[in-house]
């Protein structure tokens, strides 16, 4: 491989935003590489999609492959109190005939391989083990990226447009200081594995169960294929840290906390290691700059509560794609172009972060909202099923009689130059 290579656009990281926008960058004739810091398959968290995954996967042609997996088929989410008691389950395909009203419970490990050797399928150069140091620039604008492989050796990959999908390591957040954490959803997870726990039977073996725990904490239930459940806590820090820092302490003293769970790993061994992660929720300032674009994880993370977050790594996937290609053939890659990107994207996500907001507050609970205001189940199940794109102002009006709403974060809007933020580049050159 020559030390530096020419392309229309370079992609940071090959997780589920990263490989979308290369597929789709790909489709529409553009040279695009994926550049991938590890090596595929890898593990990772966060395996429970939304139905509307379903509209990128079909775009990229994956839905069959999808169908014909051994991955679980996902009907419904439940959620279950602190007592035990199951909620009656959102089904999808009471509130929508259509096939995405079936999605999946899926290793990501597999999944994510998928997603990438489809990029590789459709046209994109995809480059495995290499690790991106540096942004390269061109005054005030991003012009690719200084990267070494795993030998080592260092390469320059030059191109209009840069997009930065690096999940939640957020390379040019960092380099730019442009993290905005979310301190109300300031939670860890830990989590493990069961093999041979118990699943519920028909449509329900596939369900994704939210199971709450006190001070507003939840669990995860997840099924997945071979006979294992992902099994997870959310909580604040202070909760779960009370009495010891020993992951496997809390976690079992944690399930011992909620019959349904309790009496769902029993029949089960715990298998494998346990895991722990923490600040969930933060924005990027800014969605663009001159040369470079955000999109995944890498633009925003929200609290895993409703399994949001692969489906906002497709589909901001998806629209950064078609952005990016707008900008190319334009001939204009200036950061204002992607302000129309940005601020649908921040739609999404604000319209979820309502929503996860409203589950952490105290007076909010699921049943009494949909009591007082049962014509709103539509637009609640739109939600949790990634239709997020639509006005749902009069929900969040009548969730405000039971919750604290939150007002629309400013950031996400593209980066413009200013005489103050012109040093700060001018040091990052």
């Amino acid at each position: 491989m020559s030390n530096r290579r020419e392309y229309d656009a370079v992609v940071i990281g090959g997780g589920p935003a990263g490989a979308t926008v290369g597929a789709v960058l790909a489709t529409k004739g553009r040279r695009v590489v994926v550049l991938e810091r590890e090596k595929f398959p890898r593990y990772h968290i966060g395996e429970s999609l939304l139905p509307y995954c379903y509209f990128p996967l079909e775009r990229m042609g994956l839905v069959e492959k999808m169908n014909a997996s051994h991955f679980p088929k996902k009907y419904s989410v439940q959620f279950v109190s602190t007592e035990g008691k199951v909620s009656v389950p959102f089904y999808f395909f009471k509130h929508w005939d259509h096939p995405a009203a079936v999605t999946w419970q899926v290793l990501r490990s597999e999944f994510d391989q998928m997603l990438l050797e489809n990029a590789r399928e459709k046209g994109a150069e995809v480059i495995e083990r290499m690790t991106v140091r540096d942004l390269l620039r061109s005054g005030d604008t991003v012009t690719g990226v200084r990267a070494v492989d795993a030998a080592g050796e260092p390469h320059e990959f030059h191109a209009p447009m840069t997009i930065d999908a690096t999940g939640r390591d957020s390379f040019a957040v960092g380099k730019n200081g442009w993290k905005v954490r979310d301190q109300y959803l300031n939670k860890i997870a830990i989590w493990s594995y069961y093999k041979g726990a118990h699943r519920d039977p028909g449509f329900d073996e596939g369900a994704t169960t939210v199971a709450f725990v006190p001070e507003k904490g939840w669990f995860w239930y997840i099924p997945l294929p071979d006979d294992i459940v992902s099994v997870g806590v959310v909580a604040e820090k202070d909760y779960l840290y009370r009495d010891t820092r020993e992951l496997g302490e809390i976690y079992q003293r944690e399930i011992a906390v909620n019959p349904w769970i309790q009496s769902h790993v029993e029949k089960g061994r715990q298998t494998g290691p346990y895991y722990v992660t923490g600040e969930f929720s933060y924005r990027s300032r800014h969605c663009a700059s001159n040369g470079l674009v955000l999109t995944g994880d890498a633009f925003g993370f929200l609290d895993p509560v409703f399994s949001s977050g692969v489906f906002l790594a497709l589909r901001s996937g998806e629209l950064c794609a078609d952005a990016v290609d707008a900008a190319l053939t334009q001939g204009d890659v200036s950061a204002p172009r992607f302000a129309e990107y940005g601020r649908t994207v921040c739609e999404g996500i604000e319209a979820m972060r309502r929503l996860v907001y409203s589950f952490y507050n105290p007076g909010f609970s699921f049943k009494e909202f949909l009591m007082e205001f049962p014509h709103m189940r539509g637009d609640l199940t739109d939600c949790l099923i990634g239709n997020l794109f639509k006005d749902f102002d009069p929900m969040f009006e009548a969730m405000a009689k039971f919750a604290d709403i939150p007002a629309p974060l400013p950031h996400g809007k593209p980066f413009v130059l200013t005489p103050e933020s012109a040093s700060r580049v001018q040091a990052l050159a």
